[in-house]
């Protein structure tokens, strides 16, 4: 089930954090604990063969978020994930985001 597939990411994603600030598509009311792991789901991917659909991923958009600017979140998450991209980094409300696109 996808959903048990999503708590693997969950679990995974606590297990680079190193805590449990890692949240799934919290609302705006949730006060969140820095640094932290904000996920969502993006779309997903089929990949096809033989006229049929072989295998799908959903993607996700990942935001590590830091106070801290000298923490490698990209090379962290690239290396606990393998299919991942690092797609940008940038700074809010003197909060350090990195984001990335993963199937899982």
């Amino acid at each position: 089930m996808q959903n048990d597939r999503r708590l693997e990411l969950h679990e995974k994603l606590c297990e680079v954090l190193g805590s449990r600030n890692v949240y799934f598509q919290p609302p705006e009311t949730v006060k969140m604990k820095y640094p932290a792991i904000v996920y969502h789901l993006d779309n997903g991917r089929e990949i096809y063969a033989n006229n049929k659909s072989y295998l799908y991923r959903r993607n996700y958009a990942v935001t590590a978020i830091d106070k801290n600017p000298e923490v490698e979140w990209d090379e962290k998450i690239l290396d606990a994930f393998e299919y991942c991209d690092f797609q940008r980094a940038f700074v809010a409300d003197n909060l350090n985001h990195w984001q990335f696109s993963l199937y899982w």
